[in-house]
């Protein structure tokens, strides 16, 4: 024998089952928000860093502060120093003990793949990444490969002959779940240009 609810608990049930999918898609959004209101004041912090020569940090509470100006696929981001959990919620993030980029040795910039690096899947071989630094120097990067290697395995040697930047996020790019896989987009110095 079924059970049918009244039109009372059907309509709170339909109401309760509406407000917990519209809770769902606000914390599904907050994160990409998140990231671009960030990225007004970290463009903001970063102005005045090129400015005054000195790190500016984007609020008065953050722990990183902006070094560089990333162009890839299109977009431009800030990225910030360090790799952290907090650093990544923001913007891209320069992974501590890799050099600076365009120094000798292999720089590495990783990013969340639904955020800053989610258009780094239509890059590749020949295509151009950007740079400008602190100092105002702008650097030109050119891809010269794409490979996906586990986390712990990357192979990626910080102390390589030439100046490189890696760029890395998590793969597959479309999954919804973190995994063990990263996609690195592998670059080399191109070009550089003096303070802007």
């Amino acid at each position: 024998m079924r059970r049918h609810l009244g039109p009372g608990r059907g309509r709170a049930l339909a109401t309760l089952l509406t407000l917990a999918g519209l809770a769902l898609t606000a914390q599904a959004a907050w994160i990409p928000v998140k990231a671009i209101l960030a990225q007004v004041l970290l463009e903001r912090a970063f102005a005045r860093s090129l400015a005054g020569r000195q790190p500016a940090k984007p609020w008065p509470w953050a722990d990183t502060e902006p070094i560089a100006r990333l162009t890839v696929a299109g977009r431009s981001f800030v990225v910030l120093r360090g790799g952290s959990g907090q650093a990544l919620a923001f913007g891209p993030g320069h992974l501590d003990g890799t050099p600076e980029a365009g120094e000798p040795g292999t720089a590495v910039f990783a990013a969340h793949r639904d955020t800053q690096f989610a258009g780094l899947g239509q890059i590749g071989p020949g295509d151009s990444v950007t740079v400008t630094g602190r100092d105002g120097r702008t650097l030109r990067f050119r891809v010269t490969g794409k490979r996906v290697a586990r986390w712990d395995a990357s192979g990626i040697d910080p102390h390589a002959p030439g100046r490189h930047l890696d760029l890395v996020t998590c793969w597959p790019l479309e999954a919804l779940q973190a995994g063990p896989l990263r996609l690195i987009v592998e670059t080399e110095l191109a070009s550089e240009a003096g303070r802007s």
